[in-house]
């Protein structure tokens, strides 16, 4: 079986504060069609979205601080 995580950081690095990460792993029964780019959703349909995302998956996130980056 393979098992893919969708991967994204933000941040600025060492220069400017931390940097943030997050991974999902999407469970096969969620509806991907839903799965819009969050840039293009209201704040109101990110909410939802996001509610949705966390039942329907196995997710994380992680914080990196600038003692750690550097």
């Amino acid at each position: 079986m393979k098992i893919i995580a969708g991967v994204d950081e933000v941040g600025r690095g060492s220069l400017m504060g931390p940097v943030f990460a997050g991974a999902v792993i999407l469970n096969k029964s969620i509806n991907k069609k839903l799965l819009k780019d969050s840039k293009k959703l209201s704040k109101k349909k990110r909410k939802i979205l996001a509610k949705y995302i966390k039942k329907n998956s196995m997710w994380a996130l992680a914080k990196a601080s600038v003692k750690e980056i550097e």
